[in-house]
């Protein structure tokens, strides 16, 4: 079992704690359940305030923990909640978290902060140096609090060795199921975001994701030029093009391309758009000629050779094992995207 703790705090939204704990929860379980299978839950989901009392939310709901912090005696995954937005009052305020924060990574744990609960991780000194996301609202209380992090609220999600930061509210609903991926693998995430009548995640996919892929790295031309592959992946691309706009020859560019990121750039364009179509076939109904035009191949023949070489699969395979369309024994709902 896998230990995840979520940590409630004073003044934040509710759903930034209960999805994290509804998704854990489920995951490996509530799918077997609707199949008439034996439940193999993969979890172990306790809830934690600095006290083990009770929590106000920001909105008319208080939340009852399952313990206090101390009391945690196995993390391997913590969820930092969200906070209100007055940081500057907000951090003061959970004051104990933090040293428990910092032990728990030290030995090991996954940190991952949702909307603004990243600026308690930050707090904590975890995100020195490296880079985050959360709210748009607090980000720039954020960069004045915290002037040591690489502050990216453009971006959906970061992930830095074992520290994660998440945007906005219902951000929570996708990290919990990128992180059920980390530790699980794809079928049982892919299960519970059926289960549960989810969209896959946008951070399951590099067209999709929140900052490029292979990007801890520190060439800053190059990051630009995957940066600007991630916004335009369906477009015509040259490598002539990608190294007029990195300023350097073609030759150039590949050989550091290739030293910063471990794959040629064309590579890299096929491995992005080949994720994003794996997003396309696992929740939208487009035909696969319609998907392969839609990330940038207008030839069906080398989009179907070249997505079977990146995902391992045929896309018409891909789209009968990993579709997110339910039997029919639980679409009792039809499907409700959390979007």
């Amino acid at each position: 079992m896998i230990n995840v703790t979520v940590v409630l705090v004073e003044g934040g939204m509710p759903s930034t704690a209960v999805a994290p704990v509804e998704i854990f929860d489920s995951a490996g379980r509530l799918w077997n359940q609707m199949r008439g299978k034996s439940p193999q839950p993969y979890f172990r989901v306790r809830t934690a305030s600095q006290d083990g009392r009770p929590v106000r939310t920001g909105v008319c709901l208080s939340l009852t923990p399952s313990c206090a912090l101390q009391e945690i005696d196995a993390a391997d995954l913590i969820i930092v909640s969200a906070i209100g937005a007055d940081i500057d009052t907000a951090c003061p305020a959970n004051r104990t978290i933090y040293p428990w924060l910092r032990r728990w990574h030290q030995s090991g744990s996954l940190i991952a902060g949702v909307c603004a609960g990243v600026a308690l991780v930050a707090e904590a000194g975890l995100l020195d140096g490296r880079p985050a996301t959360t709210h748009w609202g607090v980000a720039d209380a954020c960069r004045r609090r915290y002037p040591d992090v690489q502050w990216h609220p453009e971006r959906f999600l970061t992930e830095s060795g074992n520290v994660l930061c998440s945007g906005g509210v219902y951000a929570s609903v996708d990290l919990s199921l990128y992180l059920v991926e980390k530790f699980c693998g794809h079928r049982v995430a892919m299960e519970t975001a059926r289960a549960l009548l989810l969209e896959t995640p946008r951070t399951w996919q590099f067209g999709y994701a929140a900052e490029p892929p292979l990007s801890l790295h520190e060439d800053n031309r190059i990051l630009r030029v995957q940066e600007w592959l991630l916004r335009h992946f369906d477009e015509p691309v040259r490598v002539d093009a990608l190294a007029a706009r990195a300023a350097m020859t073609s030759r150039t560019l590949t050989r550091r391309f290739k030293m910063a990121t471990g794959e040629t750039p064309m590579s890299y364009l096929h491995q992005v758009r080949v994720n994003a179509a794996r997003h396309m076939l696992e929740n939208d109904a487009l035909t696969i000629q319609h998907v392969s035009r839609a990330v940038g191949y207008e030839d069906l023949a080398f989009f179907r050779r070249i997505f079977k070489r990146y995902a391992g699969l045929s896309p018409q395979l891909y789209r009968e094992r990993f579709g997110v369309d339910p039997p029919e024994s639980v679409a009792i709902a039809g499907r409700a995207p959390h979007r």
